[in-house]
């Protein structure tokens, strides 16, 4: 199978350069020099970019502040692009018969009440972690809701209005400054950001936002008996939005700033952005219009150097881009888009939804449901929730509600931020709960929803440009 469309098992030597605080590379090829901010991926290397050329071990980010045993590190790993993989967790388990301090009944097992007595015991209760690298956020049905839950098919028998078991990634520690949702349904937003053109970083919501994410990270996941003061909270807001990550070498077209490419996380570090930027219902604030071609990383790709396996590479990796770029795209039963506008089809592309220029989220808050918890593509490993509305008597079928569990609102059932596409190659499987193993599971997702037609070739060019970011 194509080392783009599969994660591959790294050397024993590489998982223990992994298992450390923050992952040490491995000598790279091509004249890479060895460097703890460079590690391996399944299509080549990725890098994290720092102002001060260094990763910070001393930062509260690494520290045990609970009582689990847990750090920020625990389930944000240099690595896997400052999240986790079933991967990595699998060799973590291993290592220590499943005593990682990551493996905690509190969200990272089936159920609270699992039996973890035995090796064997704690396979099965940290299974969502181990399999899809899964974290359980427990949330309750809010009392105002439009809604109620009127049944419940949950194969781990634990949860109930009172709580619904959500699973869910851990969304990635890194390249924060160009959010404008913290969290997939966003509950650690502040406020809807409204910042400065080019604020970026640093920007008065986001630091709220930050700093509310990491006291709440450390009470609930690390189990604290009370928040650690503001001034450890700012540090690890701090360090956190220093990082910026990105694919910088590709195994194939080599490195992806050469002849004039603007791939890699030094030159991601000095992407212009502001919240609204090229939004495509024209929110942006200088009321520029919306370009669907928000993607230029490869742009001078367009006929590369040579002829031989690089060219090739780097043609095919170009050739995606312009596919994103300029795919048409019929969207239609979008929650939160059609819905909205009132029309039944919008004529749009990838960044419709993917529009914030070399980045790829959306550059305003916009929760979306594209149809990824739907009961439809529900595994035998999920809970299944059957939600009626109050008014109506309307009924729908969800493996998580989404955003619907903050507002209550019957509209926002099923509804998710779009998540940052840079890095995607060290952190599979992907959307809010790993249902896609691989990108060219992403890939085919996309071609079926919204009945795309996809060739073979295009469908590989699309990877091979997603595994480049």
């Amino acid at each position: 199978m194509n080392r783009l469309y599969r994660k591959t098992a790294r050397p024993m030597t590489t998982i223990l350069a992994l298992a450390c605080a923050f992952g040490a590379a491995a000598a790279a090829p091509d004249g890479f020099r060895s460097d703890p901010l460079t590690t391996p991926d399944a299509s080549g290397w990725l890098r994290t970019f720092t102002p001060d050329g260094r990763i910070d071990a001393t930062n509260p980010f690494f520290q045990s502040l609970g009582s689990n045993g847990r750090s920020c590190n625990t389930c944000h790993r240099q690595a896997e692009a400052w999240s986790i993989t079933p991967e990595e967790l699998q060799q973590r388990f291993a290592a220590t018969q499943g005593m990682d301090p990551i493996f905690r009944t509190n969200d990272g097992s089936v159920s609270p009440f699992a039996d973890v007595s035995s090796v064997a015991a704690r396979r099965v209760a940290y299974a969502m972690l181990l399999n899809r690298g899964l974290i359980r956020v427990g949330l309750p049905i809010p009392a105002n809701a439009e809604f109620s839950l009127t049944a419940v098919d949950d194969p781990y028998h634990y949860a109930s209005a009172a709580e619904l078991s959500l699973f869910r990634r851990p969304l990635p520690s890194t390249n924060l400054g160009f959010l404008t949702t913290v969290m997939w349904d966003g509950r650690e937003t502040a406020a809807p950001f409204i910042a400065p053109m080019d604020a970026g970083v640093g920007s008065a919501d986001l630091d709220a936002s930050l700093t509310s994410q990491a006291k709440d990270a450390i009470l609930g996941h690390a189990q604290a008996a009370a928040a650690p003061s503001a001034a450890v909270l700012a540090q690890i807001a701090a360090f956190e939005s220093s990082l910026t990550t990105a694919q910088v070498r590709d195994d194939d077209a080599g490195f992806l700033n050469d002849d004039d490419a603007i791939g890699g996380p030094r030159i991601l570090a000095n992407q212009r952005f502001y919240v609204g930027i090229n939004d495509a219902l024209g929110a942006d604030p200088t009321q520029a219009a919306f370009d669907p071609a928000a993607m230029h990383l490869f742009d001078a790709w367009t006929t590369p150097r040579g002829n031989g396996r690089s060219a090739r590479a780097r043609a095919a990796i170009q050739r995606g881009e312009n596919l994103f770029d300029t795919l048409p795209i019929a969207i239609s039963g979008v929650a939160g888009l059609n819905d909205v506008t009132g029309q039944p089809s919008i004529a749009g592309h990838c960044a419709t939804c993917h529009d914030t220029p070399n980045v790829g989220n959306h550059s305003v808050g916009a929760p979306l449901n594209i149809g990824i918890a739907d009961a439809s593509r529900r595994t035998p490993d999920m809970p299944l929730y059957t939600l009626t509305n109050n008014q109506t008597g309307a009924s729908v079928q969800t493996t998580d509600p989404g955003r619907a569990l903050l507002t209550g609102k019957w509209a926002d059932i099923g509804k998710f931020k779009g998540p940052i596409l840079r890095g995607l190659a060290a952190r599979a499987p992907y959307f809010h709960n790993g249902s896609a193993a691989t990108l060219l599971d992403v890939v085919n997702f996309y071609d079926t929803r919204f009945h795309l037609n996809l060739g073979a070739q295009q469908k590989q060019d699309l990877v091979a440009f997603l595994a480049a970011l």
